[in-house]
């Protein structure tokens, strides 16, 4: 499995510490590629050895856990304030943009052969459920852009992953683009919300106290949760 890594960015060459950030931020991302090479359905998925069954269940899961994303972005955006109304329109138009992203999911699973009434009761899984609650808590504390960094991680996957992920299961299961529309949109339009949070990060942000290692921190503990996310696809306590 091959997934590209980030190998520039939008920030201003002249912001020596948003470059700094950054250059932490794309190293939390080589270990987190590394580690996501290893995950059983993410391995079966590039070795060919995945099951439309096995597909079925991470969209499933992902549901789960999507639903509730515009969530904690709402959350976050509720916790802003002034002078930084105008970084909180981030929060704002991103939830707008993730809200219907379940939709997506939904439609891929009934593409699979997969009922459609299942996932109205969808279950986070053990990993979901420790993701979603760590992303609430950041989103609950004052000014939680150190979410930039959870959003670094997310906006990442689709960016360097989603579309390898995409073919290899396509090929794996002779599927149709239809049936892996989810990863294929976040493909194409998670590279514009990167620069978009490259943008806010030099627009101040990290000139609160504390807050360029509480973003990386947040990154990389988001990063471990998502991996323990695709780690217990499935499971369900």
């Amino acid at each position: 499995m091959t997934v590209t890594q980030p190998t520039d960015t939008h920030v201003p060459a002249a912001n020596a510490q948003v470059q700094q950030v950054m250059r932490q931020l794309t190293r939390i991302w080589g270990d987190f590629e590394g580690r996501l090479r290893s995950v059983p359905i993410i391995a079966d998925a590039h070795a060919g050895r995945i099951r439309l069954s096995d597909y079925r269940t991470l969209l499933k899961d992902h549901y789960a856990q999507v639903i509730e994303g515009s969530g904690w972005i709402s959350r976050a955006a509720s916790s802003v304030s002034r002078p930084y109304l105008e970084q909180r329109s981030l929060f704002l138009r991103h939830a707008v943009t993730e809200h219907r992203d379940y939709e997506m999911l939904a439609r891929d699973y009934a593409a699979c052969d997969g009922n459609p009434d299942e996932l109205t009761d969808a279950r986070k899984n053990l990993g979901s459920m420790a993701l979603s609650a760590w992303m609430y808590h950041r989103a609950s504390q004052p000014n939680p852009f150190d979410l930039l960094g959870a959003m670094f991680i997310i906006e990442g996957l689709g960016q360097w992953f989603a579309r390898s992920f995409a073919d290899a299961v396509t090929q794996s299961l002779s599927l149709s683009d239809a049936q892996t529309g989810f990863y294929r949109y976040h493909a194409d339009h998670d590279p514009d919300h990167l620069a978009e949070l490259e943008d806010v990060l030099g627009s101040g942000v990290l000139d609160l106290p504390g807050m360029a290692d509480t973003l990386v921190e947040t990154a990389a503990v988001t990063a471990r949760l998502y991996l323990l996310q695709l780690e217990e696809v499935g499971h369900y306590g």
